[in-house]
């Protein structure tokens, strides 16, 4: 007798969801497997987040098919959901930082002993079990407050596992992790998938997907295209899937005539941060900083911006200096900032589209010590349709658009002042592949009106892709310079890895 086939432990067929007239959600549909780990990709916008929230119980269904575990189900709340065996881990978990890592698993069931007290020692025990059983190692008694992004990740999927889930929802959770940390999280990942579990990975980065999904569903425009074995496809069939479109060039750079020299680093140093730093920008140049996390390149270009001091060294513009730790300044000077964080440092999220469009130049518009909200938008509206910011209004918050909506919102807030200098960290971390195209090719378009662009990714193919030179920072020094036909993978990351192999040598890592 042949063994009965197993039964897939989330099944969603023909889901629906409209909020008021505008429909999120028109055909939704993902089947996962116990003891499978099963990637959920598409554009920003595509319904993802939309489905998720059903499969969570933060928005019940208007039609469609929904069993867990093969039963037919319909959530009215997350505490449902919970409890039927279903945990989400989202990119920034929210942990109380005053408790201790036990107690923040624990929450609101806390094992009681004698006189219902609480069962301190039980409940530390029980941890220490999860955490072992998941291969990391992490103090069940240390209180929360300061824990890194990937450690509160890690005690989310302890609670899921002490409340005996049946499937994890990971949505974007490597986002704001280095790469150890990511290598961490998929080894914990491969463990649930060893204990039966079911796991939804949803993520833009598509050697992640590649490298530890088994099985595969896009989504375009809120409707279900297509689940495929991602052994057997590739990345280049995945983004036609997702864009609806061949997208056979993601970096679209246009050779451009590179004119006189618009930022001059020389000998910028900071004490234990960075050191010896020389380099130039030209206009019409993108000019890429490449290395790993932690070499210090956010540092360099905040130091050079005016954000962070620096001990030694000289920032000129056209030939002029800028006064040192003042971003005013580097504004006067013709620079802008577009930073790594855009929800914590490039945007005031709970402001409108058009009142951050127009922060960096809102003097500008002052009359009388007075701004009105039509000055803002009259200002900001050009820059939101020539990025083609998605949005119904100008007074819509960003906090409500997708990440990708968002980026455009911060780099059309600096490109209002004007600026010779673009100096963009991490221009498409997060945002989906039709809206990295879209940024690679105003990047271009920028570079081809005689901007000079400074840019700094961790994405190695997106430096070589649109770098007319590229620079390579390791442990707080410049350790190569590549022109584009130069530079290659293998050359830039033995450049990243070199000055960091020399320190392990020397002992001093």
């Amino acid at each position: 007798m042949e063994p009965r086939p197993a039964e897939p432990v989330l099944e969603l067929d023909g889901v629906r969801k409209s909020f008021g007239s505008v429909t999120a959600l028109s055909d939704g549909r993902l089947r996962v497997m116990p003891g499978s780990i099963h990637a959920l990709v598409g554009e920003n916008g595509a319904g993802k987040s939309t489905l998720i929230k059903v499969v969570s119980g933060l928005h019940p269904r208007d039609a469609g098919t929904f069993r867990f575990r093969g039963q037919d189900v319909h959530f009215t709340s997350t505490a449902e959901a919970k409890d039927a065996g279903i945990a989400v881990i989202y990119q920034e978990p929210t942990l109380f930082g005053d408790l201790s890592v036990t107690e923040n698993i624990f929450m609101g069931r806390q094992p009681l002993r004698w006189g219902r007290r609480i069962d301190t020692q039980a409940m530390i025990t029980e941890a220490e079990r999860i955490f072992a059983r998941l291969g990391v190692d992490l103090d069940p008694r240390r209180p929360a407050q300061g824990l890194s992004i990937a450690d509160q990740q890690i005690i989310e999927i302890a609670k899921a596992i002490s409340l005996d889930a049946h499937l994890l929802i990971m949505d974007e959770p490597t986002a704001a992790l280095s790469g150890v940390e990511v290598q961490r999280l998929f080894a914990v990942a491969r463990s649930l998938r060893q204990e039966g579990r079911g796991v939804v990975f949803i993520s833009h980065r598509f050697d992640e997907v590649f490298e530890l999904c088994d099985t595969i569903t896009v989504m375009r425009d809120g409707a279900y295209v297509d689940t495929v074995d991602a052994s057997r496809t590739s990345r280049e069939e995945l983004i036609t899937m997702m864009v609806g479109r061949e997208v056979s060039e993601l970096y679209p750079k246009t050779p451009v005539e590179v004119g006189e020299e618009v930022l001059q680093v020389q000998q910028l140093t900071r004490a234990g941060i960075f050191s010896d730093i020389s380099f130039t920008v030209r206009a019409g140049e993108i000019v890429g900083l490449a290395g790993l996390v932690g070499a210090g390149r956010s540092e360099i270009v905040r130091a050079v911006f005016g954000v962070d001091p620096y001990d030694e060294g000289a920032v000129t513009m056209h030939g002029r200096r800028v006064q040192p730790g003042r971003p005013q300044a580097a504004i006067r000077a013709g620079m802008a900032l577009v930073p790594e964080d855009r929800r914590q440092q490039g945007l005031v999220v709970e402001a409108s589209v058009g009142r951050n469009i127009a922060a960096a130049i809102r003097g500008q518009l002052t009359r009388f010590g007075l701004i009105t909200a039509a000055a803002e938008h009259r200002a900001a509206a050009p820059w939101a349709q020539k990025l083609q910011v998605k949005t119904g209004a100008l007074s819509m918050e960003a906090l409500t658009m997708s990440g990708g909506n968002q980026q455009k919102v911060a780099i059309a807030k600096w490109l209002a002042t004007d600026p010779s200098l673009l100096i963009i960290d991490e221009p498409t971390r997060g945002i989906d592949v039709g809206t990295k195209a879209e940024v690679h090719r105003l990047l271009s378009e920028l570079a081809g009106q005689g901007m000079a662009i400074l840019m700094i990714s961790s994405e190695l193919p997106e430096i070589l892709g649109m770098a007319d030179r590229v620079l390579v920072v390791s442990e707080g020094r410049i350790t190569g310079e590549f022109s584009r036909a130069e530079a290659s993978a293998e050359a830039v990351m033995d450049a990243a890895t070199s000055r960091h192999e020399q320190l392990r040598r020397e002992g001093a890592l």
